[in-house]
């Protein structure tokens, strides 16, 4: 099994016209992998990038999500985390790693505290009052 970093994910789930030969190589490297390892980091990272280098709305960034869940290749970190992650994430509206954060917290029974008030709406999350200190 071998492990990819952010940039080489993205050039295999995105056919990016700006960067053919980085898309080629990293088809080439899939196809002699028997599988590739995802870290919790390049997950976080690899929404951000799709939604900031690449635009990608919501249910866009939904559809790579699944297919990184549903492709046997891919070997997820932390895959319960990332399966519960992904449900919150299609039926809220804070961001992906939010909810990986929260996930993780939830399975080591830690109470959550944020300042981020779309986060909190969420019954698990905990709204931090500065006022309160």
């Amino acid at each position: 099994m071998i492990a990819v970093d952010t940039n080489v994910l993205v050039r295999l789930l995105i056919n990016d016209p700006g960067s053919q030969s980085q898309v080629s190589a990293a088809k080439d490297l899939l196809k002699r992998a028997k599988q590739v390892y995802v870290p919790q980091i390049v997950q976080i990272k690899m929404v951000w990038v799709l939604e900031t280098a690449y635009s990608f709305d919501k249910p866009a960034v939904i559809t790579v999500l699944k297919h990184l869940q549903q492709t046997m290749l891919f070997v997820l970190q932390d895959e319960d985390l990332f399966d519960t992650a992904l449900a919150t994430f299609e039926n809220h509206s804070a961001d992906f790693s939010d909810y990986l954060i929260l996930s993780g917290c939830l399975k080591n029974n830690h109470e959550l505290f944020t300042f981020d008030k779309k986060f909190v709406r969420l019954q698990s999350v905990r709204l931090l009052d500065e006022k309160q200190l």
